[in-house]
């Protein structure tokens, strides 16, 4: 059964770790890989990736991409969101704290931002305008 809007907002909204999966070019399979992503009920997913990364270089050059995030507990469901890349901002060291204090215990929160803003070089936030939904919720098996 299809989630109603305000469950698959609710769902998308937990922090759980997506797919994202981008079109790369014609010859070769989309980029399907795991990401983190920051959500809020009503507004715009978005994701922090690498400048110049083959993410941030394949969402630049399709215009759009897809988060789909899935859970077994309590029940099997699924939420799938695409759209197009309707913003693209420089990363901050605030974006970076917000993102990883979604799936970080705050003991070690302050640690990974000072190796992330130290090994992972500059980082661009790109932000999904949602045009298609997809979801379930396949119950419990």
């Amino acid at each position: 059964m299809a989630l109603s809007s305000d469950e698959r907002q609710q769902f998308l909204a937990e922090p759980r770790i997506a797919t994202i999966a981008v079109a790369r070019d014609s010859t070769s399979p989309p980029l399907a890989v795991p990401i983190w992503y920051q959500y809020t009920p009503g507004g715009r997913p978005w994701i922090l990736t690498g400048a110049g990364s083959v993410k941030d270089r394949a969402i630049a050059r399709a215009g759009s991409f897809t988060l789909a995030v899935e859970t077994l507990e309590p029940s099997v469901r699924y939420v799938s969101v695409e759209g197009r890349a309707v913003r693209r901002a420089p990363g901050t060291t605030e974006m970076l704290r917000e993102m990883a204090a979604r799936y970080l215990p705050a003991e070690i929160l302050d640690g990974y931002v000072e190796m992330s803003l130290a090994e992972h070089g500059d980082q661009v936030r790109i932000e999904l305008e949602p045009t298609r939904w997809y979801s379930a919720d396949l119950g419990a098996f």
